[in-house]
């Protein structure tokens, strides 16, 4: 087996983690499972991470970020003047980016519903379902920061609010299509949520 850094290792081992709870649940998935899933030894899980706890913990971190880096790639200036159109079409790109990584990825998101009711229901793991939701209004308050700068927006309300918003809005419409599906109806969704999104704020 070949050497590698342990931050790479930890990793890896992340990454079959989600790839295992996503296919067979997260409390039927176990060390054991997941070391075979990486095809490493069970002794390099245990000297990567020594609790349950905080492997879950960097599932959570993980899968926030797979869905942060595309939007954030979405988001980034392409040089276009700032105008209220310019806005709408940033905030609905960004939209957009989060909206087709659901549609390719709907187990890793069914996954974050899992892991919340997981650890509110696990003694002594609630705190990582409160981790978990605090990582979504930080990845929207720095996604809000980003476009503030780089567009120099006003905000209406003020960055906490909007980011806590965000993150129940899109929390909530992502667990409708996962139950409902319906991809026609999601074009006008998206349209009108982009609508209000581009009402509280406004170009300096």
């Amino acid at each position: 087996m070949a050497r590698m850094p342990s931050a790479e290792r930890r990793r890896q081992l992340t990454e079959a983690a989600i790839r295992a709870m996503a296919r067979d649940g997260v409390a039927r998935t176990t060390t054991r499972s997941i070391a075979a899933e990486a095809e490493v030894s069970l002794s390099v899980f245990h000297y990567c991470f020594d609790s349950k706890q905080a492997l879950i913990e960097s599932v959570i971190t993980t899968l926030t970020d797979h869905s942060v880096t595309v939007v954030k790639d979405a988001l980034r200036p392409t040089g276009a003047p700032t105008s209220r159109a310019t806005l709408e079409e940033t905030v609905a790109a960004g939209f957009r980016a989060y909206w087709d990584h659901v549609r390719a990825h709907p187990d890793e998101h069914m996954l974050t519903y899992e892991l919340t009711q997981y650890a509110l229901r696990q003694p002594g793991f609630e705190h990582l379902a409160r981790r978990q939701y605090a990582l979504y209004a930080e990845a929207y308050a720095d996604l809000i920061e980003q476009l503030r700068r780089d567009m120099d927006l006003r905000l209406q309300v003020p960055v906490s609010v909007l980011a806590r918003y965000l993150a129940a809005m899109t929390d909530g419409l992502t667990l409708n299509y996962l139950v409902l599906g319906d991809e026609e109806a999601w074009t006008d969704i998206l349209e009108t949520v982009t609508a209000h999104i581009a009402g509280l704020v406004r170009a300096g």
